[in-house]
């Protein structure tokens, strides 16, 4: 079996972009094997587009629905699914040849609603993508019980403080503690937007009420040293991942950053001569940060030996696997939790690298302001958690036992 992918034959009305297909999955960093098959896929549809007296111009989703189930008809069991078209639908759209997805539309007044929430939290407010999604699939409930009769427009005019409380009311019972906080959270959002947009006539965010917990009763819980010397250790630095990844989990370690804020950590962002980092942080918050010795070393290394010519934008990280985009926040995570199970760790999700950036300066000696300061905390109560993992200090003021011997 050929592994020179340009000497799969295409016959057929795609005939013409083969060449140039091939050229685009070498460009992204695709292996010759998976090229090939690639190709051999191609080379398929275009058979097929011609048995049926169709062009690129028909490749909708319904004709290749058809096409998918005419290839498992003859016996093929892989590359059986539209997400598998994806790199030739992107190419042949990118040149104009192929229909673009459709548009998905509002449906009901719910939808287009939270179109709008959407755009207001986003732009207005300036939260970040899952942030944004988490309230808006929050607050979908209380809308649709605000659908008029008719199933044409929400109620809301009328809208008062009793609404709230009984949807409150309902609601959060049925929720554990976490999620009854987002849900009222959220809801007190969507009352402000609501607001702000001229649906209602006043806010009624004051109005939601506050779920009962005891703010702060957690401890962080941060790896102790030995436990970041395994998590580290467990990265081959002579592989592409390794390199990556012991980049990534340094940086987590050490500087305290979010998943989310390592994954969008651009080329441009890095500051060498001045030793500093720029941070892309919340409510598009940028704050600069100095670069830690081992820190820098960390991503030179990566960005040598592991970061792919291929890597398409300015992320520092990218995938290993072709196509080389960026990495998401959830391939952060994973990163983070891969590595705690090579070193025999448990579950450890990427936040839990927080805590033990916060921690490791607590140990040396660093005060709770200068904490804050690292994890970019816009309040000081938040960062506030962290004195009680300072047993030592906590000692000099604990008042003894009543009836205690001195």
């Amino acid at each position: 079996m050929a592994i020179d992918p340009f000497r799969v034959r295409v016959s057929g009305p795609l005939s013409a972009f083969a060449i140039g297909f091939v050229d685009k999955l070498v460009q992204q960093g695709y292996r010759p094997r998976v090229t090939c098959n690639h190709m051999r896929l191609l080379a398929h549809l275009s058979q097929w587009l011609g048995s049926q007296g169709l062009g690129a111009g028909d490749l909708y989703v319904s004709e290749m629905e058809r096409f998918l189930r005419a290839r498992r008809a003859v016996g093929y069991t892989n590359l059986l699914s539209i997400k598998a078209m994806q790199p030739i639908l992107a190419f042949l759209r990118d040149l104009g040849v192929a229909p673009l997805p459709p548009l998905l539309m509002s449906s009901g007044p719910v939808e287009t609603m939270l179109e709008r929430y959407c755009h207001y939290l986003t732009v207005e407010r300036g939260l970040g993508s899952g942030t944004v999604r988490g309230y808006v699939d929050t607050v979908r409930l209380f809308l649709q019980s605000r659908v008029s009769r008719d199933g044409l427009a929400l109620d809301l005019a009328d809208l008062t403080a009793a609404d709230v409380i009984a949807f409150v009311v309902r609601r959060c019972p049925q929720q554990g503690q976490s999620a009854a906080k987002l849900t009222v959270t959220a809801l007190r959002s969507l009352l402000g937007f609501l607001h702000v947009d001229g649906t209602i006539v006043q806010s009624l965010a004051a109005a939601v009420p506050s779920v009962a917990g005891r703010r702060l009763s957690g401890l962080p819980k941060g790896l102790d040293p030995d436990q970041v010397r395994r998590l580290l250790a467990s990265c081959d630095s002579r592989t592409p991942n390794g390199c990556r990844d012991l980049a990534v989990l340094t940086i987590l370690v050490r500087l305290g950053l979010r998943a989310d804020e390592v994954a969008r950590l651009a080329l441009d962002d890095i500051d060498w001569r001045a030793g500093e980092i720029i941070v892309h942080g919340k409510a598009n918050c940028t704050d600069r940060l100095p670069l830690p010795t081992d820190v820098g070393e960390a991503v030179v290394a990566y960005l040598r030996c592991g970061r792919p010519a291929s890597a398409r934008g300015r992320t520092v990280f990218v995938r290993i696997k072709a196509p080389h985009r960026s990495l998401s926040s959830s391939g952060v995570t994973q990163i983070v939790a891969a590595a705690a199970r090579r070193a025999g760790l448990g579950q450890i999700h990427a936040h839990r690298l927080r805590h033990t950036a916060a921690t490791q300066m607590l140990r040396a000696g660093a005060s709770l302001p200068e904490i804050g300061q690292l994890l970019r905390h816009r309040r000081a109560l938040t960062t506030a958690i962290y004195a009680k993992v300072d047993r030592d200090r906590l000692r000099t003021i604990a008042r003894p036992w009543p009836g205690e011997v001195a």
